[in-house]
């Protein structure tokens, strides 16, 4: 059985409340957020255990539940608790049992050991200032072989500027990951610069780094 752990967007954001997160504006984001890519890409199956980190009121974390089927999980982690039991509400009116919600920490996503095959991480990583220490914590959650996704959108406007000047902007270029992921011993796998516009803008580009944990 594969186990999928999936950082989504916002682990380390207090309060913000975008469209994208919020359960009825949902639908609309399925029309601009390539998700059948990402799940081909990953591999995500009837089965698999997902973890979604970041999860907001549950975007990610309700379709992959209904992509992995009965006998899989999600684990879904966010910083604060309001978002979790709103997740929690979501799946209980959807009759979606194999969800489980969990409290995160800033530098820390609180995960099973060794068990993950996979870890997304979307639109969030630009906003870890302890991303090290976040990566340190993915890999010892990961198995041999197990990936870790990174989904982020790259602004027109800061392209090519310094590593802060770009997450000031909440944002981020795959340039930057790329090294840090080698930095912390994953080897790159997939890459995909042009998986569509956040929000449908064209200023607002979204890509995608594939890297996996060798042992």
């Amino acid at each position: 059985m594969k186990i999928i752990l999936v950082v989504l967007a916002l682990i380390c954001l207090p309060s913000l409340g975008f469209s994208q997160y919020e359960e009825n504006d949902w639908k609309e984001r399925d029309t601009w957020m390539a998700l059948d890519t990402i799940f081909n890409a990953i591999g995500v199956e009837v089965g698999d255990y997902v973890a979604d980190i970041g999860c907001h009121e549950g975007y990610l974390s309700v379709r992959l539940s209904k992509q992995i089927g009965e006998n899989g999980k999600v684990f879904a982690v966010d910083l604060r608790t309001d978002r979790l039991e709103t997740l929690n509400e979501i799946a209980k009116d959807r009759g979606l049992h194999n969800i489980t919600t969990i409290v995160g920490d800033y530098d820390n996503p609180n995960l099973p050991r060794g068990l993950l095959d996979t870890v997304i991480i979307m639109d969030t990583y630009h906003e870890m200032e302890d991303y090290r220490s976040i990566l340190s914590h993915v890999k010892k959650a990961l198995k041999p072989g197990g990936q870790i996704v990174i989904i982020e959108k790259l602004k027109s406007r800061i392209i090519g500027k310094s590593r802060q000047e770009q997450t000031n902007a909440h944002s981020l270029s795959s340039k930057y990951v790329k090294q840090e992921l080698q930095n912390a011993g994953f080897i790159l796998r997939h890459e995909n610069n042009n998986l569509g516009y956040w929000e449908n803008n064209p200023d607002k580009v979204i890509w995608m780094l594939v890297a996996y944990k060798k042992n």
